[in-house]
């Protein structure tokens, strides 16, 4: 399975970015699909996680301004990323779970950078 990221960018705070992730690579379903961030220097945190029930969850600094989603379809997942501020500047990963037969496994995208000016 391999993962496409792509929308990172620079922009201005208060400005807004789409983030997207692609899964490909063969016959798989998916189970889980996870937005992380990191800086330099710290630990990968969890953004924003949707389930293949379409239930989400968000990590309280971007609660209200992110909005995570997913195309079954297209095997792919969104991070709408709205009033973005300057400590959203990060490297933004998707993490998707993925089941193949009995199988899970978990992968990860090469991560697009985010930069917010202020």
């Amino acid at each position: 399975v391999q993962l496409q990221a792509s929308g990172g960018g620079l922009v201005p705070a208060g400005g807004s970015l789409r983030l997207s992730c692609a899964a490909s690579g063969g016959i798989f379903s998916i189970n889980t699909m996870t937005w992380y961030r990191q800086v330099p220097g710290k630990a990968r945190e969890m953004v924003a996680h949707i389930t293949s029930g379409g239930n989400t969850v968000y990590a309280d600094s971007v609660r209200g301004r992110f909005t995570i989603s997913r195309d079954n379809a297209r095997k792919t997942v969104y991070l709408q990323m709205n009033t973005l501020k300057p400590e959203d500047t990060a490297v933004y990963y998707c993490n998707v779970e993925t089941l193949v037969g009995q199988s899970l496994a978990v992968n990860w995208g090469q991560g697009t950078q985010v930069t917010v000016s202020s």
